[in-house]
């Protein structure tokens, strides 16, 4: 990836790889997960952090992925049932397909079950070789049902492919169901035992684990396979270009979801939706929108382009129009929003209120009903319903050490271009007019104005002018 954080902690549409990979493990209910790790372990073990159920240990140094495999007997010592092997760069992968990995698994009694799919380009990945090689390369909607012909023998890796198998298009996902048995893990049947007899044998001079294949097959015991019907879902990660390309797939997935779901998406190929987002039916998304983290969006909604909603719960009926940012904010049932408004850390607009051009709200409510419609700053401040806020407005809330409260009670009334020295209250119907700078409480129902009476000096312009036309000649 060419990069300072480990590849499994790239974002796939909004989250690290690796938690689509341990949210698939979860659904399976396991005793026990754990997570190897290699490059950069102290970053992953930070970042993994947020999953207390997760054992990670090191693979130190990175000989192979049977090495790695065996960094893990230490924590499965004495477990017995089938161990399910994933890759923290294979995010695709369904719960659905991991169920029928296992059941398969279990149902054949086999040793080791491999995951395969047949792809158009196999180029990188390990080739599935069969007892009928010639069938499983030429039937691949058979293979695709999880019927290629004949036995699989052995996994060999594109390094050390002859021409002809890698002209197989059936390939090793790298995802295995193993049997683990219990309390002898070196014994005859013993899973470590046979990883032990992985070789070297490689252009690379590490140990394959797709080798236990071979070594399985060696002792008699028995090696079966499931072939994914969407190759997709065994895509790994390589690279910033393949990030691009799950991302794309990830967010297909999920507009198509929404669409079956009763939500209109103008424009699929452009909805950036992370995985956790909810939208609800009738709601529609203009092109160009960002829904992320765990955003909500209510139902008969209209979001339109170029907004950006991130961690925020939308009410029904709201409209969010053109170039909005949302983060950690919240609007009530039929508000609206916009265009060109920014509301963030807190800011919570109550049912039917209405925030406007260039304004901007943080950890502040605006009560039901209220509006602030244009060029105006809205911090620490609680705003009770039906109070208009002019243009221009601004609560002063940072005193140079803390942040101090504005209150504006229900039915007040701010004028244009006034300042609100926090901390302070503006009462209930009370009245501010345009330009002020309010330092005090204002009563209830009273006018509060701090601009002194206007005066004009006549003929200040012409007077302002000859003089500087005096000046000009002077110099000359």
């Amino acid at each position: 990836m060419k990069s300072a954080q480990p590849k499994v902690l790239h974002r796939v549409a909004g989250l690290p790889m690796i938690d689509y990979v341990l949210a698939t493990a979860a659904a399976l209910a396991p005793r026990s997960t754990t997570v190897v790790a290699g490059h950069q372990a102290d970053v992953l073990r930070q970042a993994l952090a947020a999953y207390p159920n997760v054992d990670v240990v090191l693979q130190e140094p990175q000989l192979g992925t049977g090495h790695a495999l065996l960094q893990t007997e230490p924590a499965l010592r004495g477990a017995t049932g089938t161990l399910v092997l994933l890759s923290g760069d294979v995010p695709l992968l369904t719960v659905a397909t991991l169920r029928t990995l296992v059941a398969h698994h279990v149902a054949s009694k086999a040793a080791a079950t491999v995951l395969t799919a047949v792809v158009d380009d196999p180029t990188g990945y390990g080739r599935a070789v069969r007892s009928d090689a010639a069938g499983a390369r030429s039937d691949a909607a058979g293979a695709r049902s999880g019927a290629a012909g004949g036995q699989l023998t052995r996994i060999v890796e594109e390094k050390d492919a002859s021409a002809a198998e890698r002209e197989i298009r059936e390939v090793n996902s790298g995802i295995y169901a193993l049997a683990l048995e219990g309390d002898d893990p070196d014994g005859p049947d013993g899973l470590f035992r046979a990883v032990r007899e992985i070789g070297t044998e490689n252009a690379s001079g590490e140990y394959y684990l797709p080798d236990l294949v071979t070594v399985y097959r060696r002792h008699g015991r028995t090696v079966s396979s499931v072939s994914v019907r969407n190759p997709d879902e065994i895509r790994g990660i390589n690279s910033r270009s393949d990030l691009a390309i799950v991302s794309r797939i990830m967010r297909h997935q999920k507009a198509a979801e929404l669409m079956a779901a009763g939500v209109t998406i103008e424009d699929p190929a452009t909805a950036y939706i992370d995985r956790d987002v909810t939208v609800g039916a009738d709601t529609v998304l203009h092109p160009n929108v960002f829904l992320e983290g765990t955003t909500t969006i209510g139902a008969g909604c209209e979001i339109h382009s170029g907004t950006r909603i991130v961690n925020s719960q939308i009410g029904d009926g709201a409209i969010v129009l053109n170039h909005c940012v949302l983060a950690g904010a919240r609007v009530g049932t039929g508000a609206r929003i916009g265009p060109f408004a920014h509301l963030r850390k807190d800011a919570d607009v109550r049912d039917g209120a209405r925030v406007g051009n260039f304004v901007e709200l943080k950890n502040t409510v605006l009560g039901a009903g209220s509006k602030s419609m244009h060029l105006a700053y809205l911090g620490d401040a609680r705003i009770g319903e039906g109070v208009n806020v002019g243009a221009g407005t601004i609560t002063c809330n940072y005193d140079g050490e803390r942040k101090q409260q504005t209150v504006i009670k229900d039915g007040a009334f701010i004028g244009s271009d006034s300042q609100l020295i926090a901390p302070v209250t503006i009462g209930e119907q009370a009245y501010i007019g345009s330009g002020s700078t309010i330092r005090e409480n204002v009563p209830a129902g009273a006018l509060a104005v701090s601009a002194g009476k206007q005066r004009n000096i006549d003929n200040w312009v012409g007077e302002r002018k000859k003089k500087r036309a005096s000046t000009s000649s002077h110099k000359e």
